[in-house]
């Protein structure tokens, strides 16, 4: 079998680099580079892709050793039908780590072609570390660097406003293009740079704020030969994701005019206000997982894709689904259509996704992700939500870390553990409720003072520990929940 390279494959001519991309890891890889690659092939967009590796160790030389090339497997389930696409991605010319080629780093700023910055250095990469000189080779935080490359184009384009840079960082956290752009204005007062490139940073770049949504697995350790004998080269760099791709970019006709993705089939949606996106992303696509992870440990599968197709837990996966798309103020049709599409993402037979791995910080992921919508239904109609509240209840009852005699994959903060310990050990379920919703520093507000959920919750957990989670959720059904 042939290596994977340009030669090999006859793909020696380079696309000009237009995007310069920090972060080599699965996603970025699986989801970045592919748009661009899908925009090339579709309507001639010839943009080349520079990956700077953002931290010491990484990927560079093994993306280099095959000239940047590598085959995404995009495998998944569309109404109930398997489907898997391949894809060779072939539209990054180089890979560069700038804490062994600095100077090799600092030449991208001087590309004539470049115009875009995309980057995904984790929820922690965007911070501003006053530790950071502009003498350092590199220096440490993702900003620093971005600030260094973006200072050395100013120069060598003497300041021309032509010249500045589309930064679109994708990064897992609100307001992401805001919270980098002003990391590099600090630097700009923090290195004392020059009046005229500080403003060249805020007028002539242009800064957009982004959402991201598909699950990429990454390398398929465990069936890597099913998939090399798929393929007539060795290819050491192969990505798996899900067909689903949804990028929400905030911009307005100017950008659509630079990434005309509406010329492609990608789900591409430039526009001005990505929280919408946000919402129905968080709510329904992570609400959900983090809604189903309790009940579902306790009734005693291992994975997503177990519990959205058994009979019960299913059911009540759709319930959960049903009961936070009520509360959503977005077209109906719109939701309904993202809430069967997750459904077959979560049925995804190429995916083996554990619920041990997503109980991870259960708490925080229902503050934000669940309790909005269990508050939201009952703001609307005075009235808990059944499967919802009935999650809480499972929730409060895996954090007391055993069932039947065994112990629960409970990860989370050792204070949080702790209080959750120190719950359960007051004895009566009322006591247990009572401590847990009053607990500000886990849900932000007490919730003893939500009407009737105090009620419920002890309602729900008597029936669970008497008569199991399937029979103790339909008793609780029953109940009228006010």
């Amino acid at each position: 079998m042939k290596n994977l390279n340009r030669k090999n494959l006859g793909l020696e001519k380079l696309q000009p680099i237009k995007v310069i991309q920090f972060g080599e890891g699965n996603f970025l890889r699986a989801f970045v580079d592919y748009a661009f690659h899908t925009l090339n092939k579709e309507v001639d967009f010839n943009a080349g892709i520079a990956i700077v590796q953002p931290l010491k160790d990484g990927m560079v030389n093994m993306i280099n050793d095959q000239d940047g090339l590598y085959t995404l497997f995009m495998n998944g389930i569309k109404k109930g039908e398997k489907i898997q696409d391949i894809e060779l991605i072939t539209n990054i010319v180089k890979a560069i780590n700038p804490y062994s080629d600095f100077a090799d780093y600092l030449a991208l700023a001087k590309e004539e072609a470049l115009q875009f910055i995309v980057s995904n250095t984790t929820e922690a990469g965007i911070e501003f570390l006053d530790s950071d000189t502009p003498d350092m080779q590199p220096p440490a935080a993702f900003p620093a660097k971005l600030t260094v490359l973006l200072h050395e184009r100013f120069k060598h384009f003497k300041g021309d406003a032509s010249k500045g840079l589309t930064i679109i960082p994708c990064e897992l956290i609100d307001y992401n293009s805001e919270t980098l752009k002003k990391c590099i204005l600090q630097y700009c007062d923090l290195w004392k740079l020059e009046d005229a490139f500080k403003t060249w940073v805020s007028e002539a770049c242009t800064y957009h704020s982004t959402l991201v949504d598909r699950i990429v697995p990454g390398y398929p350790r465990a069936e890597i030969e099913d998939y090399n004998n798929k393929l007539d080269y060795q290819d050491n760099l192969i990505v798996a994701a899900e067909p689903f791709f949804l990028w929400a970019i905030e911009g307005g006709e100017a950008l659509k005019a630079k990434l005309p993705f509406h010329k492609t089939n990608l789900n591409v949606k430039i526009v001005d206000d990505i929280r919408p996106f946000k919402m129905i992303k968080v709510r329904i696509l992570n609400g959900a997982h983090t809604a189903m992870v309790p009940i579902s440990l306790l009734y005693g599968n291992k994975l997503v894709m177990e519990t959205v197709n058994g009979d019960f837990t299913g059911k009540f996966v759709n319930s959960v689904i049903s009961e936070i798309s009520g509360t959503l103020d977005m077209d109906k049709n719109e939701i309904q259509a993202y809430s069967e599409e997750v459904m077959d993402r979560f049925k995804n037979p190429f995916i083996k996704h554990a619920l041990a791995d997503i109980a991870l910080n259960s708490i925080s992921k229902f503050k934000v992700r669940v309790l909005p919508s269990l508050l939201g239904h009952y703001n609307a109609t005075q009235k808990l939500p059944t499967a919802l509240t009935f999650s809480l209840a499972c929730l409060i009852q895996f954090y007391k870390g055993t069932w039947n005699n065994e112990a629960l994959p409970v990860k989370d903060t050792p204070e949080l553990v702790e209080a959750f310990k120190n719950a359960w050990e007051l004895g009566s379920l009322d006591s247990v409720v009572a401590s847990v919703l009053a607990n500000t520093e886990f849900w932000g507000e007490d919730l003893t003072k939500i009407k009737g959920l105090s009620e419920a919750l002890v309602t729900a957990l008597n029936e669970i520990e008497t008569n199991g989670i399937e029979n103790g959720f339909a008793n609780f059904s029953k109940t009228v929940l006010v």
